[in-house]
C-alpha cells in the first residue's frame, strides 16, 4: 500500500507530505484546487513521462518521493532481475533538476525511468473516468480473467514452454527450408569447400609465405647485405672482432695502472661472444639464401593460390578465409545430416507441444470455473447501478494455435435492456455504462488483485443520488481487500471513506499554493455540508451532513 507522498517544486505544489492509511479514503476539493496536480506527481514518481512545465520554480529541483509498504511475492522476480535489494518498506523517488535532467531511484538505487514505470505498474492502478474504454480490449478483458482464477504462476509456467515452443517451430522451419532449397547450391558449397580443402591452408601461412617470397625475390641484395655484414664483422681486415681483442689487449695492459680497468674485460669479452653469435647467424643465412628459380616459382604459386582465394572470397584477411573454411564445412555438414536433424527436432517441438497443451488445458480449465462466478458478482453489482436488468456475461473461445496467453480468446458481452441479448460491449455500451461496468469489474477483481493500491480519478461523474451512495458502498467494500483512494466531488461517496483529505488553495503569499491536509471528524462535516449545499453552510446541510456519515 502507499504509505506516504511527499513533494516538493511540482506545479502549484510548494512542498506537502501526506500519509495514507489502508482502507478507503477519499481525496476533495474545490475544481482546480489542485487534485489532478496530486495524482500527476504520483504518476510522476510511478515513472510516466516528465515535463520541464511541472517545475513550480524553474531554478530549484523538483523532486516527488514515494514510500510504500509491500508483502507481495509476485513483486520479487522485478528486483531480482534488476539486481535491487527487496525491503517490505519500498521508496521510490524521482528528481528533476533545474537543468531539466531527470533521475529515478528505486530505495536511493539509480534505475531508469522504465524502470520505475515497470515497477510502479505492480503498486499502484490509476483510473480515470477516460480509462473506461480500456475496459473493451480484449488483453485486458484475459488479464482480468486470469487475474481472478489466480492463473500469474501458471501463465510464467506456460509462457516459458511456449517461448520453446516458438524457439523449437522456428528452428524447424528453417531446417525445412534449407533442405528444400536447391541441391545446385549445396553442391556449389562443397565445391568451394573441396577447393578451400584442396589449398590445403595452414595457421599463419600467408604471412610465412610472404616473408618467404619477399627474401627470394630478393636473393642478390639480401646475399650482398649479409658478405657485408660478415665482412664488417669478422672477415675485413679491421673487422669489429678483430678491433675488440686489440681494444681488449690494451685495457688487459692498462689494468696494471688502473686497476678499476679489469671490470671493463669481461664486458668487452661478453661483447665478444654476442658478436661472434650474430657472425655464425649471418653466415648461416648467408649459406640458406640461394637463389633458386624452382622454389622461387613453388613460392609465387603458393603466394598467388592464396591471394585469388582470398580475392574469390571477399576478404582481405588471411583469418577470415581459415574462417570460411570452417563455416562452408559447418553448413556442408548441415546438409549432409539434414534429415536427422529435422526428425531430431521434430521430436523435440512434439514434445514441447504436448507438454504446452498440458498447460494450456489447465489455464482454459481455471478461466472457465471462475467464469460464472464472475459473471454473477458483476451482474449483481451493474444492477445495483440503475441498470437493474443489466447482464454481464464472458464468452471464451478456443483458438486453433497457441498464442502466448494459451488457447483462449475472452470477450466481456453486455446488455442493459431486459430481453436484449448480451453482445459485445464495445458496441452497446455507453460512455456512462463502461464506468459503471468498471467499476463494478474492478471491484469483483479487487477480491484477488495483486495491485495493492487502486485510485479513482472522479470516475463518478456524471451520477449522483443514489448510484452515488451504491458507488461509494462499492469502494468501502473493496477498501477491505484493498487501498482504495478516490478523488470524488461527491458527498454519498466522500461519506464512505475511512480517512478524508482535503485539497486546497493557499493565495496568502504572492504565488498560489496547493495544500492538502486530513480532515479531522469536524472539518468532515463542514466539507461534507459545503458538498451538499453546493457550498452554503446551512443547519440542514450540517444535518445531513452528520446523518451520511453515520450510515
Amino acid at each position: 500500500m502507499l504509505k506516504s507522498l511527499t513533494v516538493s517544486n511540482y506545479a502549484l505544489i510548494d512542498s506537502l507530505s501526506i500519509d495514507f492509511d489502508n482502507g478507503f479514503s477519499v481525496i476533495t476539493g474545490e475544481t482546480g484546487a489542485g487534485k489532478s496536480i496530486l495524482l500527476g506527481a504520483l504518476g510522476f514518481v510511478l515513472g510516466e513521462r516528465s515535463d520541464s512545465s511541472i517545475m513550480l520554480d524553474e531554478t530549484k529541483k523538483c523532486t516527488v518521493e514515494a514510500e510504500f509498504l509491500i508483502d507481495n511475492e509476485r513483486i520479487k522476480p522485478f528486483f531480482e532481475e534488476n539486481d535491487l535489494d527487496y525491503d517490505k518498506e519500498l521508496i521510490l523517488r524521482r528528481e528533476l533538476s533545474s537543468t531539466k535532467k531527470s533521475r529515478a531511484f528505486i530505495n536511493d538505487t539509480p534505475v531508469t525511468a522504465q524502470q520505475l514505470k515497470e515497477l510502479g505498474n505492480q503498486l499502484v492502478d490509476i483510473h480515470s473516468q477516460h480509462d473506461s474504454l480500456l475496459l473493451t480490449n480484449a488483453d485486458f478483458q484475459l488479464d482480468i480473467v486470469d487475474n481472478a482464477a489466480d492463473n500469474y504462476s501458471l501463465l510464467v509456467d506456460y509462457q516459458a514452454v511456449y517461448h520453446k515452443y516458438v524457439a523449437f517451430k522456428n528452428e524447424l522451419k528453417a531446417l525445412r527450408e534449407m533442405a528444400e532449397k536447391n541441391v545446385a547450391e549445396n553442391d556449389f558449397l562443397a565445391f568451394q569447400l573441396d577447393e578451400l580443402h584442396k589449398a590445403d591452408l595452414q595457421d599463419n601461412e600467408y604471412e610465412e609465405v610472404s616473408q618467404q617470397l619477399e627474401i627470394l625475390e630478393n636473393a642478390e641484395e639480401v646475399k650482398t647485405l649479409l658478405a657485408q655484414s660478415l665482412t664488417t664483422l669478422s672477415e675485413s681486415e679491421y673487422s669489429v672482432l678483430d678491433q675488440l681483442n686489440e681494444l681488449k689487449s690494451s685495457v688487459d695492459r692498462l689494468k696494471r695502472y688502473i686497476p678499476q680497468a679489469e671490470q671493463y674485460l669481461e664486458r668487452i669479452e661478453s661483447t665478444k661472444i654476442e658478436l661472434k653469435d650474430i657472425a655464425q647467424d649471418l653466415d648461416a643465412m648467408q649459406d640458406s639464401t640461394q637463389f633458386d628459380s624452382d622454389s622461387l616459382n613453388e613460392i609465387q604459386e603458393r603466394f598467388d593460390l592464396i591471394q585469388r582465394l582470398m580475392m574469390k572470397h571477399h576478404v582481405k584477411d588471411y583469418s577470415e578465409l581459415l574462417k570460411i573454411r570452417e563455416d562452408l564445412q559447418r553448413k556442408v555438414g548441415a546438409y549432409a545430416n539434414i534429415d536427422e536433424e529435422i526428425g531430431k527436432k521434430e521430436r523435440q517441438l512434439k514434445d514441447c507441444e504436448k507438454e504446452l497443451a498440458k498447460l494450456a488445458d489447465t489455464l482454459s480449465g481455471k478461466r472457465r470455473k471462475v467464469k460464472v462466478s464472475f459473471e454473477k458478482s458483476v451482474t449483481d453489482i451493474i444492477r445495483q447501478l440503475k441498470m437493474p436488468h443489466g447482464v454481464f456475461e464472458i464468452e471464451i473461445t478456443d483458438t486453433a494455435e497457441f498464442a502466448v496467453t494459451g488457447k483462449n480468446k475472452v470477450r466481456f458481452l453486455f446488455s442493459a435492456n431486459k430481453g436484449i441479448a448480451p453482445d459485445d460491449m464495445s458496441r452497446v455500451a455507453s460512455g456512462g455504462e463502461l464506468s459503471r461496468l468498471m467499476l463494478a469489474i474492478k471491484a469483483v477483481a479487487s477480491k484477488s488483485s495483486y495491485i495493492p493500491t487502486l485510485i479513482f480519478d472522479e470516475i463518478d461523474t456524471g451520477v449522483s443520488g443514489e448510484v452515488a451512495s451504491k458507488l461509494g458502498d462499492i469502494m468501502q467494500t473493496m477498501g477491505e481487500s484493498l487501498q482504495i483512494i478516490s478523488i470524488t466531488h461527491l458527498p454519498q461517496i466522500a461519506s464512505k471513506a475511512k480517512n478524508h483529505f482535503f485539497v486546497y488553495k493557499d493565495e496568502s503569499e504572492q504565488k498560489t499554493r496547493s495544500c492538502i491536509r486530513l480532515l479531522s471528524h469536524d472539518e468532515r462535516v463542514t466539507e461534507i455540508a459545503k458538498m451538499l449545499s453546493n457550498d452554503k453552510i446551512t443547519p440542514e446541510a450540517i444535518k445531513a451532513a452528520e446523518v451520511i456519515l453515520t450510515i
